[in-house]
Order: structure tokens, then sequence, then C-alpha cells
């Protein structure tokens, strides 16, 4: 069965005014109580669809249902559902046969639709209103950090150092510091003459700006155990380096 939720302060159809299937029910002359047991529903559902107060039911299909259940115990056919609902109504035609039965059958379905949808229908939606769906709020991320700009390659000063027994072999490479626009520092022979390979040193902290010249030279970097200055570096010439 059908149930509808309690009652709230809403005008229902006007008095003296039957319903459309108050009316069907009348002709019948079947008491409330009567028709609601043929249709398998509450005397309450019955009144709530008599008087127009489909707001009472839970959804509007149980209120499209209820009204279809209660219309077919009434036995409504297709030209009086026409007529309650306000339609022009045909000659009833002939159902001697299985088509043409078939097709009053479709006929009054449609006709029981109609009714739903001229009587029903508007009756639901003047007592309902749809809240309107919150829009979800924007989720804003937190912009990345950008790291922070190197410093100009005037700004970073570049001792050179020969690792090797090549004479001038530091002279070259720091002119091909200079040529980068880079600062050059000391040139100068290493405590040792035998770096196998050309390296840039750096001290903690300073690794980006080493791996800059070091791509720009070609070679490999490495970390100084310790330092304080962060716009220093030392490049050491080896055996194998940037002027090979």
């Amino acid at each position: 069965m059908s149930t509808v939720a309690p009652d709230r302060e809403t005008p229902s159809a006007p008095a003296g005014e039957p319903s459309s299937l108050a009316v069907a029910r009348t002709r019948r002359r079947l008491t409330m109580e009567g028709a609601a047991e043929r249709a398998s529903l509450t005397p309450e559902a019955v009144e709530v669809l008599e008087e127009s107060r489909l707001y009472r039911f839970s959804s509007l299909r149980e209120a499209v249902a209820a009204t279809i259940l209660y219309s077919a115990a009434l036995g409504i056919s297709q030209r009086e559902a026409q007529g309650l609902a306000g339609l022009p109504t045909r000659d009833r035609l002939l159902e001697s046969s299985a088509p043409a039965r078939l097709v009053a059958l479709g006929a009054f379905v449609a006709a029981i639709a109609l009714l739903v949808w001229f009587v029903v229908v508007p009756r639901f939606g003047e007592e309902t209103s749809v809240e309107p769906v919150a829009a979800e709020p924007e989720i804003l991320l937190p912009a990345p950090e950008l790291p922070a700009p190197l410093p100009e390659h005037s700004d970073i000063d570049v001792d050179v150092l020969n690792g090797t027994t090549a004479e001038l072999a530091a002279r070259r490479v720091a002119d091909t510091v200079s040529e980068l626009s880079y600062g050059v520092g000391r040139i100068e022979n290493a405590t040792r003459t035998d770096y196998p390979e050309t390296r840039v040193f750096y001290t903690p902290g300073s690794s980006a700006i080493a791996e800059r010249l070091a791509f720009d030279l070609g070679v490999g970097i490495l970390e100084l155990p310790s330092g304080d200055e962060p716009l220093r570096l030392i490049v050491i010439v080896g055996a194998e380096g940037p002027l090979d």
C-alpha cells in the first residue's frame, strides 16, 4: 500500500469542487473505504488522491502509481478518462476482435496517463519545490614554490688549479671559463699533479651553480667537505678535461 506523509498547511482543492477521481467513484456508488479496499490502498491515500494533495506522497513516482491503481480499480474506461481529463472524446470503438481489444487497451492506458498528467502532476508540482543543489566549492591548490634564481655568471668567482704536469693547462681552462662570462679568481698549480679528470668542486649549498658550470665545461662535480663561500667554485684540471 502507498503511504502518505503527515499533512502540512497547504491549500487543497477548493471546497465544493470534487476532483475527477472523486466524481468517478461517486458515479459507481462506492464509499471511500470500499474504493480503497478495491484498489489495495489505504482510505487516507484515497482521500489524498481525491483531494489532489499529492505532495503528501513520498515521491512523484508513488503518487502516479497510486493514481493508476485507483483508476484501474474504479474501472475507468478510455472514454471516461478522456472526459475526466477535459479532453475531447470519440465514439466508442468496436471491440469484437482481439486486435481491436488490444487497441482499446492501449488507448485506455494512454488515457490514464493523460489523466495523471493533466490532473495529478500539475497538483503535485504546485505543492512541491526543488531545493537548489549547492555547487561544490572550488579547491585552490597552493602555488608551487619556485626555486631561487641563480646568480649571474659574473657574480661567481672560479679558481682554476692545474692538477697535471702539462704547462699552462690551468691558464687555458681559465680562458674558457672567462669566455663563459664567469669571474676568474686564482690561477695556479694544485698541490698534486695526478688528477685523472677535470672536476668542479663546490662548497655545501652551492650545487646549483656548480652543476651549471660543470655543464658548460662538460665535466663532473664534487662537493667539498667544508667551506662558507657560496659564490666561489674551484676547477681542478685533470688529465682528461674540456681541452682534450
